[in-house]
């Protein structure tokens, strides 16, 4: 009997590399499949630790296998690289197992003609993973096609981000960016503050086995360091939320006024912590565009006890259904998400330097229109979980050199508390792993004069 884990692994892989819909999605659909913890969490281990290492995973399955991938049929290649990811890095199963679960994975899949071809190529990995054919860390850092082949291969980067970091901030702040990105990322938590204190959830959860430190730059953040938080989740007490995404929600509560929209809300975590400092005869308004998002930010919603939040559909990338009538407006804008590899890996796979453009176009367009809805002396904030300057000065620049209306505002201007590190030259909020250990976001402020 082949494995449940594996096998949910497996219908999560094929479903994202059909182009369906992106990994968290598939794992959400594939866990519900699933009735032990145990493979449930394994499933999403080895989905998971797949994009990651999917770059590395190809070239070495390539180099046993003699042939390039596209030779061979799609269930054959996702079969070979959950393999391969469980022979590589998940050591503690045997590998025999590994094996004859692939073989029978192949049978299952109508593949049974390739069961002695998937056989003799992870049995090679097998015996060759101590000296797996991956180009080594470049002698000579400054050799650009040496590091390039190093970043894209066996650190499992796509060639055209490597390149960018490389030359933007070079070899070894690429190679600490790429190392973070690989690795999993800590669950931290929000308190919900309808409900419960941070220091007073810490002491709850420390009573049922779980513990968290404080984040050393996001006030109120918690990383879980053992244990699961699930049931306090599920509770409605706390949120999951990572550091750099509640560093842009707090500047953005510390921004809010008595009038505030909320642009693009799903899936809420922001929204719930503008709400929770907004005084109790303020109103916010959280929008969103699709029907998916607008049902999980009802949720989300709901689930926080929020009193003070009015929920509208409206698409950004048209004129807004609002009068100019806010004090603050915020865009948290649809992005490329390059910011958040570690978290959703198989964004890296998914996107396309071409892409870029066209997400700083519509995200200028978005900022725009939503600035059609700041009343007078109103601020207007714009942010992006993108590591890409496209998307981030890019686009505030862009946004500054379309009207003589408004004008940058310094983050400290807004929250003089705010750390000295995650501010640069310009007053933007910014993070990335290498100066923060958290992931790329970025926030820029304007108001209307």
């Amino acid at each position: 009997m082949i494995s449940p884990a594996r096998v949910a692994a497996y219908e999560i892989l094929t479903t994202v590399s059909a182009g369906d819909v992106d990994l968290a999605t598939a794992v959400a659909v594939a866990r519900a499949g699933v009735r032990d913890d145990r493979d449930r969490a394994l499933a999403v281990e080895i989905a998971t630790g797949v994009q990651r290492w999917r770059g590395a995973l190809d070239h070495v399955i390539a180099s046993f296998a003699k042939r390039s991938l596209d030779r061979l049929d799609p269930e054959i290649v996702e079969i070979l690289r959950l393999s391969a990811y469980q022979l590589l890095h998940l050591t503690r199963v045997p590998a025999s197992a590994v094996v004859d679960d692939a073989v029978d994975l192949a049978r299952r899949a109508g593949k049974s003609s390739a069961t002695g071809f998937v056989n003799a190529v992870l049995r090679a990995i097998s015996r060759k993973r101590d000296a797996l054919p991956l180009p080594p860390s470049p002698r000579q850092p400054g050799d650009r096609s040496a590091a390039l082949e190093y970043l894209t291969v066996s650190l499992s980067h796509p060639r055209w981000l490597a390149a960018r970091w490389y030359d933007r901030i070079g070899f070894d702040a690429t190679e600490w960016w790429a190392r973070f990105n690989n690795e999993p990322a800590p669950i931290t938590l929000r308190a919900n503050p309808a409900r419960i204190a941070a220091d007073e959830l810490a002491d709850r959860l420390a009573a049922s086995g779980v513990i968290v430190r404080q984040s050393a730059l996001v006030p109120g953040a918690l990383i879980v360091e053992e244990g699961s938080a699930i049931r306090a989740v599920e509770e409605g007490i706390c949120s999951v939320q990572d550091e750099a995404s509640q560093l842009v929600g707090l500047l953005a509560s510390r921004a809010a006024g008595a009038r505030t929209l909320d642009a693009c809300a799903a899936p809420g975590g922001k929204t719930v912590m503008i709400a929770a400092t907004m005084p109790e005869s303020g109103v916010l308004v959280a929008a969103d565009v699709r029907d998916r998002r607008m049902r999980l930010l009802a949720r989300t919603i709901a689930a926080s006890g929020a009193t003070n939040v009015r929920l509208v559909q409206a698409d950004l990338l048209r004129p807004p259904p609002f009068r100019p009538a806010f004090d603050f407006v915020f865009v948290d804008a649809p992005c490329s998400g390059l910011g958040t590899l570690r978290r959703d890996p198989d964004i890296r796979w998914r996107r396309r330097e071409s892409d870029l453009t066209s997400f700083a176009a519509a995200e200028l367009t978005m900022l725009q229109h939503a600035a059609e809805a700041v009343a007078p002396g109103g601020r207007l904030m714009y942010g992006t979980c993108s590591s890409e300057p496209e998307e981030n000065e890019g686009v505030s620049d862009a946004f500054l050199a379309s009207t003589n209306r408004f004008v940058p505002v310094h983050a400290r201007d807004v929250w003089p508390a705010i750390p000295d590190t995650v501010i640069d030259a310009r007053g933007h909020l910014r993070t990335d792993p290498v100066r923060h250990g958290l992931e790329a976001f970025f926030a820029a402020i304007f108001q209307l004069q």
